[in-house]
């Protein structure tokens, strides 16, 4: 009998314990699906506008100051409007400098070039971008819901900054913004950097999909293990290389609890023949243990030399989806020969 009575308070706890396990899974699906109900929803303006509340705001942009203190250069700020809202770009470099526009990753801002920006400025005006649908300082007024909606968006940009034609460079989800950009108007790019853009190339890896999914639920550790995954090499190196990773982190978990939930566009990959197409002097730089794709970064250069010989490709030794970080030095002297012009001053 006594152990008839053992065995029912063992399933009793048990029971408990899968109805609160129940219970939590049942919030947590009401909470993403809220999130994902309000992602879809048009755009309601308001004083805290793109962020959940005021408190928010404020938490976020502390934050996000306190971040730009660090940048390494001389520079000026700007809001520049579009009809998709106001875009935050902060500019670097001699005001009589070829212009260089710098797309960041998805999820980051225009302070993860901290690391390049002393080297791209010192002879480029250099024009680093939040992203409009993005955390960061930019503000939507739209939804953007197509590859299309960020070219328009990106066009009206360089109109309002009174740029005709200018390098552009971009890393990960800014790289493939790049990339249709330059598909839809080359005459304004004089030469483009692709750095492991998202998707473009290759699939994403199952493992950056699942992750990604992952990062759905409201907990830092998921982001945490996200970027660190992502960024490996950079989360074992140096303790500057270290700290921006936990930086990088800290931004992605405060920017997902501070902002409003939006729903993001897909990005796609190129065909053979858009690859073979892209017109402006093109470079695609990718670290050999890059995770993103469905393949290593040796066969994304691999399928580039096959269908799309005029891109130069360059594989970067020791490094991720943090090339920019861990082998900076590097990315910077391959970007500055790229966009270096040929001798009698025209682009090649």
């Amino acid at each position: 009998m006594a152990k008839s009575r053992g065995w029912r308070k063992i399933l009793r706890a048990l029971a408990l314990g899968c109805g609160t396990i129940a219970l939590l899974f049942g919030a947590l699906v009401v909470w993403v699906g809220i999130d994902i109900y309000r992602a879809t929803q048009p755009v309601e303006l308001s004083d805290h506008h793109p962020f959940r509340s005021a408190a928010k705001k404020q938490r976020y942009l502390a934050n996000y100051d306190a971040r730009a203190e660090t940048w390494p250069v001389v520079s000026e700020t700007r809001m520049v409007d579009t009809s998709w809202g106001a875009t935050f770009v902060r500019i670097s470099g001699p005001s009589d400098g070829p212009p260089l526009v710098l797309l960041p990753g998805a999820n980051a801002t225009l302070l993860m070039w901290e690391p390049n920006i002393e080297a791209l400025a010192e002879d480029y005006r250099v024009y680093a971008v939040d992203n409009i649908f993005d955390f960061g300082r930019s503000v939507y007024t739209r939804n953007l819901e197509t590859p299309d909606d960020f070219v328009i968006w990106f066009d009206e940009l360089l109109d309002a900054l009174g740029l005709e034609k200018t390098h552009l460079a971009g890393l990960s989800y800014g790289g493939w913004i790049a990339s249709e950009y330059a598909l839809a108007y080359p005459e304004r790019i004089d030469k483009l950097v692709l750095m492991a853009p998202a998707a473009t190339v290759l699939q994403f890896s199952t493992d950056f999909i699942k992750k990604g999914i992952l990062c759905v639920i409201p907990h830092k550790y998921f982001i945490k293990s996200m970027l660190y995954w992502a960024m490996a090499d950079a989360a074992v190196g140096t303790e500057e290389n270290r700290r921006i990773v936990e930086e990088a982190a800290d931004n992605a978990w405060i920017g997902i609890r501070c902002f409003k939930p939006k729903q993001m566009v897909a990005p796609r990959i190129l065909s053979d023949e858009q690859l073979r197409s892209l017109a402006p002097p093109t470079l695609f730089l990718v670290g050999e243990n890059e995770v993103i794709y469905s393949g290593s970064g040796a066969d994304a250069v691999k399928r580039l030399n096959s269908v799309a010989p005029q891109i130069v490709t360059e594989l970067i030794p020791d490094c991720g989806h943090d090339l920019t970080l861990v082998q900076a030095n590097l990315v910077n002297r391959l970007v500055l020969e790229f966009l270096e012009p040929v001798p009698d001053g025209t682009s090649d």
